[in-house]
């Protein structure tokens, strides 16, 4: 396990880094990107994938998440400043760990007869990983992120979806139209105006679930070829954040199947 020291920010193996942190196109093109945490290196590695490499402080190496995660992973260890890593991090505010990892390859196509969860125009990355985060929890294992949504293996989604991404495939870049013209499952979308309750829709059978963008909501497509619903809200508040609304919408499906629908 060689540990290396890096002090110059034009480091390549620095650049490099940068640019998967900051740029999808760089991550495409390299077909990787980052993890930032101990944590959620763990979840990555208990589904028996592979690191890289990680970036990280001399003060850092000594925390026992830490020593603990490369014991388990031997790889090589880039040591630099706290003033360079603070720089390069999105979050800033866990032990430092930067975690270069492959981007996983899936050979599987979409299936259009299981539950599905689209992400329409999306922007937010907090809440693209929070619905993912509820998604991999209530069962869901197909995702979909239309084109605007932001990117799903960016490493503040990652973080935000603190491992759920590992557990779901996900398929991004696909249009609105494109997916729901294949669908013969029931679609149901997230609606404030003209929606019939989330509490008297029969959600036992495999559907497939429209959340949309956090000001302008789902598109009109998906209004026009989907049902649907709202949540009844007595305090009367306008509407719910993305995260939280699909999130109860997904937790009322399980419910349902748990229990039965009345």
């Amino acid at each position: 396990m060689p540990i290396i020291f890096l002090e110059s920010r034009d480091n390549p193996k620095i650049k490099h880094l940068r640019g998967l942190i900051q740029q999808g196109s760089f991550r495409k093109k390299q077909g990787q990107t980052v993890l930032e945490g101990s944590h959620l290196c763990e979840a990555w590695l208990d589904q028996d994938r592979k690191i890289n490499s990680i970036f990280s402080t001399e003060v850092a190496l000594q925390h026992p998440d830490l020593e603990a995660l490369i014991a388990q992973e031997p790889c090589n260890i880039f040591v630099i400043s706290e003033a360079l890593y603070k720089d390069l991090s999105p979050l800033g505010n866990t032990v430092a760990c930067l975690a270069v990892i492959d981007l996983p390859q899936s050979s599987q196509s979409l299936d259009f007869s299981r539950d599905t969860l689209i992400l329409e125009n999306i922007q937010d990355p907090g809440n693209v990983g929070t619905i993912l985060r509820s998604a991999a929890a209530a069962g869901i294992e197909q995702i979909i992120a239309t084109t605007g949504t932001a990117a799903l293996w960016s490493p503040r989604v990652l973080r935000a979806g603190m491992g759920a991404h590992f557990s779901v495939q996900t398929f991004e870049n696909i249009s609105t139209e494109q997916a729901l013209a294949q669908f013969k499952i029931p679609v149901f979308v997230t609606s404030s105006h003209e929606a019939e309750s989330l509490y008297d829709q029969d959600l036992k059978k495999a559907c497939v679930w429209v959340v949309g963008n956090e000001g302008q909501g789902v598109s009109e497509f998906a209004l026009k070829n989907a049902k649907a619903v709202a949540i009844p809200q007595p305090g009367g508040q306008e509407s719910l954040n993305v995260a939280i609304a699909g999130s109860i919408c997904l937790f009322e499906m399980v419910r349902q199947r748990l229990s039965g629908f009345n």
